[in-house]
């Protein structure tokens, strides 16, 4: 019997944020606020969990207006011809079976059409079930990409020397999943069933 349990983002309690530089020396933060993603969860086998991802690239926010239409066009993530950016792991490294647990996620990102292999490092944050009885749990993970890889070349050269816009991205996501009840296939592992029945 297959131990695989399936869970799906909630949106409502998770965050996909990204960090760059700006003239070099100040950080501008922004996020995607639409998003589903589904984990399948191997509790046998932990390195069989698989994860997809998929982000509406046009729901772009960094609080400025002006620069999030200049994100969406063709400089950027051009969303009129690449509406979505999309995540899948291929291969999960380490322990994920109690609270603390770190581990890795290797997988393919898909910005503009074009991808590129990514690793992101990720914690296990704990396990329960939430007022309705629905069982949650939640993740965190970060990395960092090179936007070049994926076309996102645009930038401006400063009088001062270097550049507007930074090369390198940081991504920082803090996800909550819920338990797809309904394709459950098998049981959790002894530790995740303790953790349910104790309410953890």
């Amino acid at each position: 019997m297959s131990d695989t349990t399936t869970w799906q983002l909630d949106p409502a309690h998770s965050t996909v944020e990204f960090a760059v530089k700006h003239m070099m020396f100040t950080t501008v933060r922004g996020r995607f606020k639409a998003f589903t993603g589904t984990i399948y969860a191997d509790e046998r086998n932990p390195e069989q969990s698989r994860v997809e991802v998929e982000i509406d690239a046009a729901s772009i926010d960094t609080g400025v207006a002006d620069r999030d239409a200049h994100l969406r066009s063709a400089d950027f993530l051009d969303v009129e011809n690449h509406p979505k950016i999309r995540f899948r792991s291929t291969r999960v490294t380490g322990a994920h079976k109690k609270e603390g647990d770190r581990f890795r996620i290797a997988g393919d990102l898909e910005i503009r059409g074009k991808s590129m292999p990514v690793e992101l490092d990720a914690t296990f944050e704990g396990l329960g079930k939430d007022p309705w009885g629905k069982q949650r749990a939640g993740f965190g993970a970060r990395g960092e990409i090179d936007r070049h890889q994926w076309g996102l070349r645009w930038n401006q050269a400063l009088e001062t020397g270097g550049v507007l816009v930074g090369q390198k991205v940081k991504i920082e996501i803090e996800a909550q999943a819920v338990k797809d009840e309904t394709k459950t296939e098998g049981a959790l592992s002894s530790a995740g069933s303790a953790a349910s029945t104790s309410g953890a």
